[in-house]
């Protein structure tokens, strides 16, 4: 029987999964976990790189993030999830990478010089924002990940994993395999203003909002710009609630109102609505399961614990081989 090749990859508990998250990440793992040995992880010290001064919500952004992956389909008979900071041997790993990657790596960068013009309002001038690559790097290495799905942004992160995986086999020994980037495609989802759908542009709509709160964000969705009043024919390629259709409404209905918009046969308020009930259709399955979810924290409990558990199992037996390559 062929051996599954390992995957790995981790969201950071910052606050609510968003459509932008499930389609962007959250999807793609739901399809493989069942082709590959997966691991996935909640990235709570990753949190810390950005919002270390307010740690507050962490916790409880943790049991949300966790309810959010079962309810969209990911399940703990066929992957492994935890939490990053319960396996302290990242910390450890983390500590030895750090002795032997050269700052010029992380300087270079790209999302690193991206993050500190986009976060202005932040100081980012901190050891743990700098090295954040380095950490990523022991997250994958520490179960021997052979893959790592990523995004075309993330592609920088896994070249500079590869780097410093070559590094400390030079120095010490063959520990580690280099892992592969795996492109994801996943839809652009825009917010309800039309810029990237973000918690920090307060422009989301989240796994976890009520149906009364999916249709209220609906209704203030930025359309056709140029299309002024309802007998005025539209433009579908550049209206965003169009976009929505192409995902949740069925194929006959997109093409319908596609003819409708550009010949004034329907206005926006009525797009939006019949938008809002597919968006909802799509939810309904997700919605339900949370409320089961939420009604079982023990069971929640249980299965963090368990993988947790078994990350744990795999990073020790890791770390044995590092401490014996390293001499320490």
């Amino acid at each position: 029987m062929t051996k599954k090749k390992r995957i790995l990859s981790g969201m950071r508990p910052t606050g609510p999964l968003h459509l932008g998250n499930l389609h962007g990440a959250l999807a793609n793992w739901i399809k493989i976990q069942n082709e590959y040995d997966c691991f996935f992880f909640i990235a709570d010290w990753h949190a810390l790189t950005s919002d270390y001064e307010n740690t507050g919500s962490i916790g409880k952004n943790i049991d949300n993030m966790m309810i959010d992956w079962l309810s969209a389909g990911l399940s703990p008979d066929l992957c492994t999830m935890f939490v990053q900071s319960q396996v302290k041997e990242h910390s450890e790993l983390f500590l030895l990478l750090s002795m032997i990657t050269p700052v010029p790596w992380l300087e270079r960068n790209p999302t690193y010089k991206d993050q500190i013009v986009q976060m202005g309002n932040k100081d980012l001038s901190t050891f743990g924002f700098l090295g954040y690559p380095v950490l990523q790097t022991a997250d994958i290495i520490l179960y021997k990940g052979d893959s790592v799905p990523v995004g075309v942004d993330q592609v920088p992160h896994i070249e500079i994993a590869r780097e410093i995986v070559r590094r400390f086999n030079y120095l010490f020994d063959d520990v580690f395999p280099e892992p592969e980037a795996v492109l994801t495609e996943s839809p652009k989802i825009l917010g309800i203003d039309r810029r990237k759908m973000s918690k920090s542009y307060n422009n989301a709509i989240y796994l976890s909002d009520t149906p009364d709160e999916v249709m209220s964000k609906i209704s203030k969705m930025i359309t056709d710009p140029q299309r002024g009043r309802k007998s005025d024919p539209g433009n579908p390629d550049i209206c965003n609630v169009f976009e929505f259709h192409k995902l949740y409404s069925s194929s006959d209905t997109a093409e319908q109102l596609n003819k409708e918009c550009r010949t004034a046969g329907i206005g926006c308020v009525e797009c939006k609505k019949i938008m809002g009930k597919s968006l909802l259709n799509f939810l309904e399955p997700i919605h339900d399961k949370r409320k089961d979810y939420e009604s079982r924290p023990d069971f929640i409990a249980d299965i963090v614990a368990a993988g947790c558990s078994k990350a744990r199992e795999i990073a020790q037996k890791t770390m044995e081989e590092v401490r014996a390559a390293v001499k320490i």
